[in-house]
């Protein structure tokens, strides 16, 4: 008896944790995805500790447990803390119900989804980006016939910053492939691909150098700001560059307001300029990711980090 006791109160002592996944915007798809990840790693790695709610919201910003809808009041007393994949805003109405939740503000949410406002924002400290367009949709009353879009597009482009350039799908979940185009014809090409798939375009200028990922943690080892060592890298680095990386870090994930953990992909060229490529809240649970790698070389595990993150909530 004393033992199905045990059992049971163990079973109560768990902490349930919702996954909101879905919601608003573009990246719906995306977010069902990195949603479906967390559910599948804590399940498996942290089910001793965490019972997995998921809380789908679909396109209307309709809650759903289950496949039966509910309304975000009547889960203060059935979960005890959230993590966010879906729109910011969903943080907005869980911070309001003083429910715990892992998600990112508004402010950053906005950063992360225009390069223009990144950019700006990242001349307070000093920290570069590569110039970049953004192509809306193709729409035939503003752009004019189709056949001509791409070469027209490719010569407003190539008025503002000369080859090489990367082009890609401006939303994540996109099936437009990465192209690099070193020429004027390369360009047109690539911009066709993306008019092809009916999605907004990005067209970023290409930076030579040596690639770096670094990770931050907050509050991690009892450290303001933990930054993951570099792990496997495009380029060897010296030690004063991997100290002024990981300097920035902590300046970036500071400025940028990321409350729990930052992924910030960086290009240092031959000149020893720094270019900030991309950012992300949401850490790769992949068993093979370089997430994985980076804590394996400081003596953690993802779940270590994982089950730091939720605590800290």
């Amino acid at each position: 008896m004393i033992q199905i006791f045990n059992i049971v109160n163990i079973n109560m002592t768990k902490k349930k944790i919702g996954i909101l996944r879905g919601g608003i915007g573009n990246n719906y798809r995306s977010s069902l995805q990195k949603g479906g990840e967390i559910i599948l790693f804590i399940s498996e790695n942290l089910a001793d500790k965490y019972k997995v709610i998921d809380i789908l919201i679909d396109k209307q910003g309709n809650w759903h447990i289950g496949g039966v809808p509910v309304v975000p009041i009547d889960l203060i007393h059935k979960v005890d803390v959230f993590w966010n994949t879906a729109h910011p805003s969903f943080s907005n109405i869980l911070d309001s119900l003083a429910i715990p939740n892992i998600g990112n503000s508004s402010f950053y949410s906005s950063l992360q989804n225009s390069k223009n406002l990144l950019r700006e924002h990242l001349k307070q400290i000093d920290v570069q980006m590569p110039r970049a367009v953004i192509l809306p949709l193709y729409q035939k009353d503003f752009d004019g016939p189709r056949e001509r879009y791409a070469i027209k597009k490719a010569k407003e482009i190539h008025k503002k910053f000369s080859a090489p350039w990367i082009v890609k799908s401006f939303t994540e979940d996109s099936n437009m492939g990465i192209h690099l185009a070193k020429t004027f014809n390369e360009l047109v090409s690539s911009i066709e691909d993306g008019a092809k798939h009916e999605k907004s375009i990005l067209v970023e200028e290409f930076i030579a150098g040596k690639i770096a990922s670094i990770h931050s943690a907050s509050g991690f080892r009892g450290e303001d700001i933990y930054t993951f060592p570099l792990g496997n890298t495009f380029g060897n680095f010296s030690l004063d560059e991997k100290e002024k990386l990981a300097g920035l870090v902590k300046d970036l994930h500071r400025h940028l307001d990321a409350k729990h953990y930052l992924k910030s992909d960086f290009v240092l060229t031959p000149r020893g300029k720094v270019y900030l490529l991309e950012i992300n809240c949401i850490p790769d649970l992949k068993l093979d990711s370089h997430f994985s790698q980076v804590c394996e070389s400081v003596g953690a595990k993802m779940h270590h980090v994982i089950e730091h993150i939720i605590e800290r909530v």
